[in-house]
């Protein structure tokens, strides 16, 4: 994970239409960046549709929600339809900027151990430096929680 109170890494990720996005171009807005495992499965559904459901009120207070997984532009784009998420997720199959925020760790399911996202959300303020960073959240309750921090 990375400081709070450090600039957050630039990026230039495509989103699930091939457009590609940077993190300086949303400076003068907040940022809550999420990492999630993989699209579709029970858990990052649930993060999405959550963060879906109160995206209103988190625009109200300045934010917008952009999701990061190593899924491809496809993958996000059935994703995204859908569940018809009003937010943009960014495709980073190479893991760069998923290791550049720290969140590209050793995992261990059923015994076995690889290499995995851990679910991770950074909120990131206007000028672009962390003010918030949570490691290892709860899919379901997480939405709600970055809704509190704003």
């Amino acid at each position: 994970m990375l400081e709070i109170g450090t600039k957050a890494p630039d990026f230039s990720l495509p989103d699930q239409d091939g457009v590609m996005h940077t993190l300086s171009e949303y400076k003068g807005q907040k940022v809550i960046l999420y990492f999630y495992p993989k699209d579709n499965t029970k858990g990052c559904t649930t993060q999405a549709c959550n963060f879906a459901e109160l995206y209103p009120q988190i625009q109200e207070k300045g934010a917008i929600v952009l999701g990061v997984s190593k899924d491809s532009i496809k993958s996000h784009k059935n994703f995204k339809e859908k569940y018809h998420l009003p937010f943009t997720l960014l495709s980073d199959p190479e893991v760069k900027v998923i290791d550049a925020y720290g969140v590209w760790q050793e995992k261990k399911m059923y015994g076995r151990t690889y290499m995995g996202i851990v679910r991770s959300t950074y909120l990131i303020d206007e000028e672009g430096i962390i003010v918030k960073a949570f490691e290892k959240v709860k899919a379901k309750d997480n939405p709600e929680q970055m809704l509190e921090v704003l």
